[in-house]
């Protein structure tokens, strides 16, 4: 791989759910700042066309992956994969996931329930468990796992949500708290992002009748910085996450709240 200056020179990142949205952001401004990238979606037609975006002004920089985050046998391949087209992996972003209708708990499914736990929990699992390898041969090593202000404070009709990203928020600490007693110079973070302009806004955008504008401006009432967050809010977290400047920091979380957690 060509080593390109930037605050994540030479770090090989795998990206989970990176075909639009908070991963989209991710992958742009880790390729800027000179990381190597395996960008994994359930839609690989969309992570190759990012790929190539990325490598029209960088290239041999990015490849990407077909992916089912849900399937351990798929997790086996694209690590395998990823791992040979970067020379390694240094870095795992655990970001794919998905939001869903607000439910209250006398309406929930087992099939829903069971679908959000696998995309948004056991993945998570399936990520650390086979990166962990590859990323003990590329100390000094970074694992980052999206959870969500909902993993830290509950809301009504979120109960299958809140509980996947509440499990992240804890499971990514036994992460850390185990890579240092092994002495390995991996760190694992959780990230806990507020609102976000990202499709998972769409059932609150449903529920004021469709009006974007409108379901935003509600959501920001409780947010003390008054505005709901951009991808690139996220996107730069991971950044700082991935690079050396964080080699301290392990097993905590990182709120991008606007404040709403501080009141």
């Amino acid at each position: 791989m060509i080593t390109r200056p930037g605050r994540v020179a030479g770090k090989r990142v795998l990206i989970t759910g990176a075909a639009g949205g908070l991963g989209r952001s991710m992958a742009r401004r880790l390729a800027e700042e000179g990381a190597s990238l395996a960008l994994t979606d359930l839609d690989g037609g969309a992570v190759a066309a990012l790929a190539r975006e990325i490598n029209a002004d960088h290239p041999e920089q990015a490849f990407g992956y077909a992916h089912d985050v849900t399937s351990e046998a798929d997790w086996v391949r694209v690590v395998a994969d990823a791992a040979r087209d970067l020379d390694g992996l240094s870095v795992l972003v655990n970001n794919a996931g998905i939001g869903g209708d607000l439910v209250w708990a006398e309406q929930d499914t087992v099939d829903a329930w069971r679908r959000m736990q696998a995309i948004n929990q056991e993945s998570v699992m399936l990520g650390c468990k086979h990166a962990l390898p590859h990323l003990r041969e590329a100390q000094p090593a970074s694992i980052i796992n999206i959870s969500s202000v909902a993993g830290l404070a509950a809301a009504p009709g979120m109960g299958a949500y809140n509980a996947t990203k509440a499990a992240v928020w804890m499971y990514t600490k036994t992460v850390a708290l185990e890579c240092a007693k092994a002495g390995w110079d991996i760190r694992a973070n959780s990230i806990h992002p507020v609102f976000i302009k990202t499709p998972i806004l769409d059932p609150f955008v449903a529920f004021a009748g469709g009006d974007e504008a409108k379901a935003h401006e509600r959501l920001a009432r409780g947010i003390p910085l008054k505005r709901i967050g951009e991808p690139d809010d996220v996107a730069w977290a991971v950044v700082y996450l991935a690079s050396d400047e964080s080699r301290f920091i392990t097993g905590t979380e990182l709120k991008i709240d606007g404040g709403m957690l501080a009141q």
